[in-house]
């Protein structure tokens, strides 16, 4: 198992974030071999998946938690909103965000793409954090529930541990 960098992030009043759950990122989880991410994460049942590139604007999913793994190219994020954290992702790596974070893409390489997915295969909300989404979308991601399987690890993974109920 690589090893797994935990980001937590606080409500800005903009992107809630989530105040109990890290986002997580995975670098080089699938190093030489991301084309078995969108397989990967399906088989520990995080479904819905798409294949594209990401938003250059913020926004998170209060109704569920998002698993983004890179295809090809590289990017940078930013991860929490506007006072978040700026990471490098490349192909290969994945990026597991909890219900309620921030995320946008900064810069990315022309072949950039990645994966999506969502635990259980949940439909996903969009959320730009305008003023009129407070308060339901606080107690949308309070009540969103932990994954049952890693995105990327299965039944065993840093995500599950650091996830407790």
């Amino acid at each position: 198992m690589k090893d797994a960098q935990f980001f937590h992030f606080k409500d800005d009043g903009a992107i809630p974030n989530n105040p109990a759950l890290p986002a997580v990122l995975y670098p080089g989880a699938f190093s030489g071999e991301p084309g078995r991410i969108e397989q990967a994460f399906q088989q520990h049942g995080w479904g819905n998946t798409w294949q594209g590139g990401l938003f250059g604007y913020h926004h998170y999913h209060s109704n569920t938690h998002e698993a983004l793994g890179v295809v090809s190219g590289s990017a940078r994020l930013q991860l929490g909103g506007e006072s978040g954290e700026e990471v490098e992702v490349k192909a290969g790596d994945v990026c597991v965000l909890p219900a309620g974070t921030g995320h946008k893409r900064l810069w990315a390489s022309e072949d950039f793409r990645i994966v999506g997915a969502y635990p259980g295969g949940v439909e996903y909300n969009l959320k730009t954090g305008e003023p009129d989404e407070r308060p339901y979308v606080l107690e949308d991601i309070r009540n969103t529930p932990l994954p049952k399987s890693d995105p990327v690890y299965g039944d065993v993974g840093p995500l599950l541990s650091e996830w407790k109920a």
